[in-house]
Parts: structure tokens; sequence; C-alpha cells
């Protein structure tokens, strides 16, 4: 779906298949054991009591620290790539998670959409759904992103710790009070997919969900030119409670 959508699976299978290594090879170990030293007939004897043997406690200490430090290095050539913002972005589109739901700021075209979060996710059906697309409804708010052009994130929270997630893009990223995350992305495929919060965050937390729609150019422009037709000008602050109003001490307080 993405320009990352390679690497993340490279590295999510490439983890699958080197813990599947050392299963086997654990496995088989464990198999040998049982049948090369188990309990013959007439044997009575007590095997030899060996308190310690030294290359093999080595060999237990180094081939885990070799195994981790492997992992360890992939990943973190992949999630220093993937959360690369070096590159230049076409767009750039500032996420607020508020208790619970979503705005969108779209500062290049200066325009914004907001949500409200859906309060009975039990009672969505199939025909709420958008284009088709599992996870989706016409109640949530929806982002609108441009296909084969680099988005840049800025993901804020206005209250809690929320976690703005796009299954489908195989990445997270958290969003914390009082600290801006960032990270880009180019969407590759166009169509609709369902977008969540994947931090508990209070008691409506599986309501808080959004759409994405990942379209062409001319769609996105004309979709930022209804925002603006709309009234939806300018973007919306920190300063906002989850009802769009000032916020008040009461809800500050509950907030952090």
């Amino acid at each position: 779906m993405t320009n990352q959508t390679a690497r993340i699976t490279d590295l999510w299978v490439g983890s699958w298949i080197a813990a599947l290594a050392v299963g086997i090879v654990t496995w088989g170990l464990m198999l040998w054991c049982i049948a090369a030293y188990r309990k013959r007939k007439d044997d009575h004897q007590l095997p030899v009591q060996t308190r310690y043997h030294l290359p093999l406690e080595l060999m237990y200490t180094a081939v885990p620290i070799i195994m981790v430090l492997v992992l360890f290095w992939y990943t973190d050539r992949d999630v220093t790539a993937i959360k690369n913002v070096d590159g230049t972005a076409t767009e750039h589109i500032q996420v607020i998670g508020k208790q619970w739901s979503w705005d969108f700021n779209y500062l290049d075209a200066d325009v914004y959409d907001s949500g409200v979060h859906e309060p009975d996710v039990g009672e969505l059906t199939a025909e709420d759904q958008v284009d088709d697309a599992p996870g989706t409804s016409q109640s949530f708010p929806t982002l609108y992103l441009p296909v084969n052009e680099t988005v840049e994130f800025t993901l804020d929270s206005r209250d809690v710790i929320h976690s703005f997630w796009i299954p489908a893009f195989l990445y997270k990223q958290d969003m914390i009070p009082g600290r801006t995350n960032t990270f880009q992305v180019t969407p590759t495929r166009e169509g609709t997919y369902a977008g969540k919060c994947a931090e508990l965050c209070g008691e409506f937390h599986s309501g808080m969900l959004f759409n994405v729609k990942v379209v062409s150019a001319e769609e996105y422009d004309a979709h930022m030119a209804d925002l603006a037709a709309e009234g939806q000008t300018g973007s919306l602050g920190m300063d906002l409670a989850r009802t769009q109003g000032p916020v008040d001490a009461e809800e500050e307080e509950a907030g952090h």
C-alpha cells in the first residue's frame, strides 16, 4: 500500500524465519536428548551428575547475544529508514488525537476536517461501510491522501496517549501529550482503508476510528476545495477540548 510495505514485510517475515529456525534447532535437540538419554530397561544407575560444563554455558550465553544483536541491527536499520523525515514531502498533514476521535489539519491547503467518536461500534453493519472496505463507516471522519505523493504526518495529542494506526500501511506511531512525532509515507495504491487508535485511551477508545481514502491528485484537490467551501479554513489548535470548545479546568485536569 505504501513505499515502506516491502521493507516492513521483509523485516517481519525475516524475524519469523529466524524464530522458526531457532525453534527447529531447539525442538530437534530436545527430541534428540529425549531419545538418546532415555532410561533403558535394566539400567538402574543414575547418569553422571555434571555440576557445570563451561564450554556449553559459554555457548548458552554467546549464541543468544549474537541472535539478539543481529535482530537489533536489522530492526534499527529498517525503523531508522521508516522514521526518516529528511525527504521532501509534497503534503503536510497534522493529525490531532482527542478523546475519542481525530482532527486533520491539511497544512498546505490551510483547511481542516474534524470528527466525533462512534458511540456504538457494535451497531455498525456492512451497509455503513465506505466503498465496502472492512472497518470503515460513513459516520467516521475521513483522512484524504494523494496517491504516489509523499505525505509528512505531524502527530499530536490534546489529552492522553493515543496511537495513530492505519493497519493497511503496516505502521503506527504513538501520540503523546506534550510531544510531537513525525513520519513520512508515500501511499502507492488508491483505495479506502480503516484507521484506528491503537492505544487504550479511555471509556470510548473502541469508537476512536477513522477512514483513509487514497485518491488521485485531482480528487484530493477537489476535497480540499470542498472543505474550504464549507468554511473549514485554517487549523484546529491544541487549545481545544474534545468538543472543539475551549479547554476548561476540569477537562484539562482529567486529560493529564
